[in-house]
């Protein structure tokens, strides 16, 4: 368990992403996008593909040549399964928003074809879910992934037992624009009654988390399932003013983030009770 830094406030929300995070879709994922790229001339696409100066880092430049020249992954990367169909596509087009919708709908189709067995990605990461819970936080499930097939994953994880963990799920085609948009967050709060801010956390797998996270209000916590190193972690957060974005913290597993939930929580009864007056010690829950 890993905690990198704490955020500001104790959480009443905590929306969670979907694949890469909570479970692991990987093989279907990479079978649709496998057969979007090919495409990319049909759909009008390849030509929107940015240019290395557009591009973020050196590595997302080679990524984005790569694909040009081949029209599929690298197999490097498709063998690491590190980066998700959203970033892919945020590393292909950038700001271009019309191409992204398109190539969200062709993965859409495709993926349909490959849609199958799913798995958390954590061993008991239904026990942490429920004592996130048990602390009186609502959760809420977020995924670019269509509704249609969100509902499928979700009936089919421990065999159905997790449709009950969840108080809102937000999908892809719920809304105008998917993530990085701040889109899928606030319309997940609105449906819960609340407005955001730092007591809402939201935790993901990818750079588009986080920037969906700082546009919408909310505290940024980043999922780290790939224990990607510190030297990595600046790079794809730089912090720059062309990429601002950073989290506002770091976990590894589910754990890591239910125990600073408890910290947070254990801090602000501690704070309260010094305000009216009563002892700054230990506490019970």
């Amino acid at each position: 368990m890993s905690i990198l830094a704490l955020p500001h406030a104790q959480p009443d929300v905590i929306l969670i992403d979907w694949h890469a995070t909570l479970v692991n879709t990987h093989d279907a994922m990479y079978h649709a996008v496998d057969d979007v790229l090919p495409r990319l001339r049909e759909l009008g696409l390849l030509e929107r593909l940015l240019t290395a100066e557009q591009s973020k880092t050196v590595e997302d430049a080679k990524l984005v040549k790569y694909v040009r020249d081949h029209q599929r992954l690298h197999p490097k990367v498709v063998a690491a399964r590190k980066i998700s169909r959203t970033d892919i596509f945020e590393v292909l087009f950038g700001d271009d928003e019309d191409a992204k919708r398109r190539a969200h709908q062709a993965f859409d189709s495709a993926y349909r074809q490959h849609v199958g067995e799913v798995e958390p990605l954590e061993a008991d990461a239904r026990v942490q879910l429920m004592k996130l819970r048990e602390l009186g936080v609502a959760l809420g499930l977020i995924s670019n992934r269509s509704r249609e097939f969100m509902e499928q994953e979700v009936a089919r994880v421990e065999e159905g037992g997790w449709a009950d963990l969840f108080d809102v799920m937000v999908c892809g085609n719920d809304v105008p624009r998917r993530k990085p948009a701040p889109d899928m967050l606030l319309e997940a709060l609105s449906r819960l009654g609340r407005s955001p801010s730092e007591a809402c956390w939201y935790l993901g797998d990818s750079t588009t988390d986080v920037i969906a996270a700082k546009a919408a209000g909310v505290t940024s916590i980043f999922y780290n399932g790939a224990h990607w190193d510190q030297a990595w972690l600046d790079k794809i957060f730089p912090g720059t003013q062309r990429h601002p974005s950073r989290p506002d913290a770091v976990v590894t597993d589910l754990p890591a983030l239910v125990a600073m939930a408890r910290h947070l929580r254990a801090q602000n009864i501690r704070v309260t009770r010094h305000r009216e007056g009563g002892p700054l010690g230990g506490f019970s829950e």
